[in-house]
């Protein structure tokens, strides 16, 4: 009988700090680059990343059909390319590897030399190329308090949003990793009573407390995903911090909606967390009413998965406060729906895709996923640790986004995104 990676009682040889986010069970995938100034993909084991691309030349993957290179590129793309019964295979060997009772390598120590990294010598980069990247907007409570701000508060939702995953297509290029600071962005703004717009630095810089699925090649263009199949080409999850600039967004997105207010950053927790090792987290997800169209609907019901969610702002030479708890299980629409949405028409998606949950809020005022929600618009600013108040983010603080669930003594966490937010990007003088 094959080995389960996801046993709560299973123990690794490798020291793992209480309360780690990446005990045996979870063996998330990343690219780092080593002490060596070696690009390699990876895993990690408490605080120590392991180099796959070594272990792999080792020998340690030879019962499993991989390519030589597969693990010394600068992406994950080609390995998630080749499919959800490899991904498994791979993760059952890492596990079979760590485990306590293995001494293949555990009593190696030139390998283990090679193989092993503690994580401040390495430098963590964007684990995959996004060729494209799509932005959701499934949460009910987040809709319903924007439109609540915007509109009619007796028609918060507008009329399509019960009906279908709505999205739109953001910029993968502005696509960045944990510890990668971003600047305050410029452009056009409609100050309250003018006529006409100003140009200048956005006032209203937000976070936006989403998470982030992953894809593989999983379909040929004119051929849509059916719901029951979405699943099987969702490789895994990570943090997303996708920052807007709400003054700039209030006067540019209609009628085609978000722009220069979106594109100018996005940030991403460097670790993606499989969906095999989120299964033992899986819940339902809330009740949709009315019931979606035949081709969102699952034959299983809808799933979510139980994800404890916390963002915390940090201002320079100051401690850290926590400003919202949320959690993904309550997303109106699930990941299968999104992909099964997002290719109903035969848009065809890659490896490397990336699909933005669109922020995530909560029930209670607490639970909310922005600041444009917290402060409701900037009427009730939030107190930090420090004693200064907030309505937006402000230059030089730090934001930073946590995500980990937990059962049965079993905790896989995602670790962190945290960005800083800088002043406008100041031009050299010319000489």
């Amino acid at each position: 009988m094959a080995p389960n990676p996801n046993d709560p009682s299973k123990k690794t040889w490798l020291p793992v700090p209480e309360k780690s986010d990446f005990p045996i069970q979870n063996i998330p995938f990343g690219v780092f680059l080593t002490r060596d100034d070696i690009i390699t993909i990876g895993t990690r084991i408490g605080d120590f990343a392991i180099d796959l691309g070594a272990l792999h030349q080792l020998g340690y993957f030879k019962d499993i059909p991989l390519t030589d290179d597969i693990f010394l590129q600068d992406t994950l793309n080609d390995f998630i390319s080749d499919g959800k019964k490899t991904w498994h295979l791979v993760r059952n060997r890492i596990s079979t590897i760590f485990d306590i009772n293995n001494f293949e390598l555990q009593n190696n120590e030139d390998h283990i030399k090679i193989v092993l990294f503690a994580m401040e010598e390495i430098e963590m980069q964007v684990p995959v190329q996004i060729g494209d990247y799509t932005d959701f907007y499934s949460s009910r409570e987040h809709a319903t308090n924007v439109g609540s701000m915007f509109r009619d508060p007796e028609n918060a939702l507008l009329p399509n949003w019960s009906h279908l995953p709505v999205g739109y297509h953001g910029r993968s290029s502005s696509i960045v990793t944990s510890g990668t600071p971003i600047r305050r962005p410029m452009g056009q703004t409609l100050p309250k009573g003018a006529e006409k717009p100003i140009f200048g630095p956005s006032n209203l810089v937000d976070f936006e407390l989403e998470m982030a699925f992953i894809t593989t090649d999983a379909n040929a263009l004119g051929e849509p995903i059916p719901i029951d199949e979405a699943e099987d080409y969702i490789f895994g999850m990570v943090l997303f911090n996708d920052w807007s600039a709400r003054d700039i967004q209030k006067w540019e997105y209609i009628p085609l909606g978000p722009f220069l207010s979106k594109n100018f950053a996005s940030s991403m927790s460097p670790w993606i967390i499989t969906m095999a090792a989120l299964e033992p987290f899986r819940v339902e997800s809330p009740k949709q009413d009315p019931q979606p169209l035949p081709y969102l609907q699952q034959q299983h019901g809808n799933h979510s998965f139980d994800i404890k969610l916390e963002v915390e702002i940090t201002p320079e030479h100051s401690e850290a406060t926590t400003v919202s708890r949320s959690n993904f299980k309550y997303m109106y629409w699930t990941m299968a729906q999104q992909l099964a949405h997002h290719t109903i028409n035969g848009c065809k998606v890659n490896s490397g895709d990336l699909m933005g949950s669109g922020t995530i809020s909560g029930p209670t005022p607490d639970s909310y996923g922005s600041m444009l929600e917290l402060s409701w618009q900037g009427t009730k600013p939030v107190k930090l640790k420090n004693g200064q108040q907030r309505k937006f983010i402000e230059d030089n603080d730090t934001v930073t986004l946590k995500g980990y669930c937990e059962k049965n003594g079993m905790r896989i966490g995602f670790g962190e995104v945290s960005s800083k937010l800088l002043p406008v990007f100041q031009p050299k003088p010319k000489k």
